[in-house]
């Protein structure tokens, strides 16, 4: 169900349906198989930085969900390699 305006349907901010192509693995699952779970957990870091960051000018609630979600994929990943820093 795509209609934003259906009662039913809640949006999901944070993983929204334009992230996932039908038959294809997700964007951040692919980069961490192209560029490696260190580039991919400094990508998140990152991420997780720029939403924590315009948030509180913006105040938006959902720019720290997904700064939440960068946070524990890079924690995800770093855990996979042993030589990457953590916080």
């Amino acid at each position: 169900m795509d209609n934003k305006n259906n009662n039913e349907y809640k949006y999901d901010v944070v993983n929204p349906p334009h992230y996932k192509r039908e038959g294809a693995m997700e964007c951040i699952d692919e980069m961490e198989l192209v560029f490696g779970a260190r580039a991919t957990a400094d990508f998140c870091k990152l991420n997780a930085w720029k939403y924590r960051y315009r948030a509180f000018e913006k105040g938006h609630e959902d720019d720290i969900k997904k700064s939440d979600w960068y946070m524990k994929k890079c924690k995800e990943l770093t855990d996979k390699c042993s030589d990457v820093w953590k916080f």
